[in-house]
């Protein structure tokens, strides 16, 4: 082997003379996390069974500052408790709304029925 080929096979190729570039692209994931915070609005003012609109509130709010930095996996971890919570913030409300239409159904009906003409 000659001298240049022994170079040219520990070093590599020989580079050519022009400035050598890069080009660095940053793909940002377009990954939409709902934080959930109008639903939560309206579940801490008309549905708030044991504060649970107001609890799943502040999540959203966790989730939309964690959203806003950029961490998305904490946003969709809050935004994912907030959803769960307005769940049972809507449940619980109709079943207590339920409860007390068939209470006062009920006792008015009964009231009626019971009072001699």
């Amino acid at each position: 082997m000659h001298q240049e080929e022994h170079e040219v096979a520990v070093l590599g190729a020989p580079q050519g003379s022009g400035p050598v570039m890069s080009t660095v692209v940053n793909i940002r994931s377009e990954t939409v996390v709902p934080d959930h915070i109008v639903w939560s609005l309206f579940n801490t003012l008309f549905f708030n069974p044991c504060c649970l609109g107001f609890v799943a509130f502040a999540y959203s709010v966790k989730a939309r500052d964690r959203k806003m930095v950029g961490d998305v996996t904490g946003a969709q971890s809050y935004a994912s408790t907030a959803k769960c919570l307005n769940i049972w913030a809507v449940v619980l409300g109709l079943l207590v709304i339920s409860a007390v239409t068939i209470t006062v159904i009920v006792i008015t009906t009964g009231a009626v029925v019971r009072r001699p003409y």
